[in-house]
Order: structure tokens, then sequence, then C-alpha cells
């Protein structure tokens, strides 16, 4: 719950923070010194970068669902479906506070920007850096081994990075997308945990039942 209640607070600070000039100023020129003043040789790789969110943020998921029916592992089906349940979770709220804030992308309102693409939905929160950061969080949860949980991250961190390189999101855009994926992974983890939790303990009882009533039968 604290966790949750720390990304409420985040999401009202970001909301009411960038509409004000002075950080909205902060805000573009930030993102000035990543786009107009960017090193145009790494163009073509933040476009490769960018573009593996759909492969990398949807693909993992399905792949790990794909590879549970192949091993017959229930363990790893749950996991695949959590982690699947967590993006679309993700992507939800993304799509939502898009429509809540209705922030215009920053290419539209700053000349200056470059935009590599012509983006028409709103620019808060980042849905790239959402989905990224969702598939990321999951996969830390369920597979806690270094070598998973810091290439995640990593790659999460420069799909956020390539999307103010690229001119169609401002830096809090990034920071809420982030949030967004990384609560939406949380959360979704949280309650299944929960729910398992559950599931064990009423077996238990199930079972301990089973077994009183097989001991009666026996003895008498």
């Amino acid at each position: 719950m604290g966790f949750i209640y720390k990304s409420c607070l985040l999401y009202t600070f970001l909301i009411f923070s960038f509409q004000s000039h002075q950080a909205q100023n902060a805000d573009i020129q930030l993102l000035r010194k990543i786009n107009v003043q960017r090193n145009t040789r790494l163009d073509a790789s933040m476009q490769l970068i960018s573009n593996t969110e759909a492969y990398i943020g949807i693909g993992l998921p399905v792949s790990v669902v794909i590879a549970s029916y192949i091993k017959h592992d229930k363990i790893l089906f749950q996991q695949g479906v959590n982690m699947c349940l967590a993006l679309g979770a993700s992507s939800v709220s993304t799509f939502i506070l898009k429509r809540i804030v209705n922030r215009t992308r920053p290419g539209y309102t700053y000349p200056d920007i470059v935009a590599f693409e012509n983006e028409r939905s709103y620019s808060f929160p980042s849905g790239h850096t959402s989905n990224a950061f969702c598939t990321a969080t999951s996969l830390s949860l369920h597979f806690k081994k270094w070598y998973v949980v810091i290439p995640s991250f990593l790659w999460a961190g420069t799909v956020g990075y390539s999307r103010m390189h690229l001119g169609v999101h401002y830096p809090s855009d990034v920071l809420a997308g982030a949030v967004t994926g990384a609560a939406g992974a949380w959360l979704s983890y949280k309650i299944q945990q929960q729910w398992l939790k559950r599931m064990q303990k009423k077996k238990k009882i199930v079972n301990k039942g089973s077994s009183q009533r097989l001991f009666l039968s026996t003895t008498f």
C-alpha cells in the first residue's frame, strides 16, 4: 500500500507541477538538451531501441506463457499470465491518463523540437516507457536474478531515453510512464501472490479435512 500511495503522490505532483510555467520551462529545456543538441549518429539506434518496446515488451510475457505450455510448468504459466495481466493494466492506465491530462506532444508545441514520429495521441504519460518498465518490473519480480534485473531495467531506461531523443515525449512524460508501468507490474504481482496464498490455505484446509475423515473411517 505504501508503494501505491507514493505513486499516487508522484502522479499528483507531476500532473500539477508541469502545468506551471516554471516547471514547463524546465521540462522543455531538458528536452532541448536531449533532442535538439543530440548526437545525430545515434538517431537510427534510438529508433531501433524505441521499436523494441513492442517486440520485447509484449513478446516476453507471451513467450513465458508459451514456454510454460511446452514445459508443462504450472508456476511458469502463472508467472506468464501475471506478466500479461500487468501489461494490460499498465496499458489501460496509460490510455486513461493520456485522456485525463490531454497534453500535446512537444513537437507540435515547440517548432525547434525534431520529432521523428508523427504521433497523434496525447503525450502524458509515455506509453512506450510504461510498457517497457512494466515488463522489466514483472521480470524482476518473478525471476529475481541479477542477470535478469539489471539488463531489464537498462533496456527499459534506454527505451525511455529514446522517446526524448526522438522528440516525442517530455522528460516528465517518461518519468510518469516509468511509474505507471512499474506500479502496474508491482500491483499485479502482489494481487497474484495474495490470491495464491489464499488458494494454498484453502487447499490445506481441504486436505486436513480429508485426512481427518479418512482417519475416522479407518478407526471405526
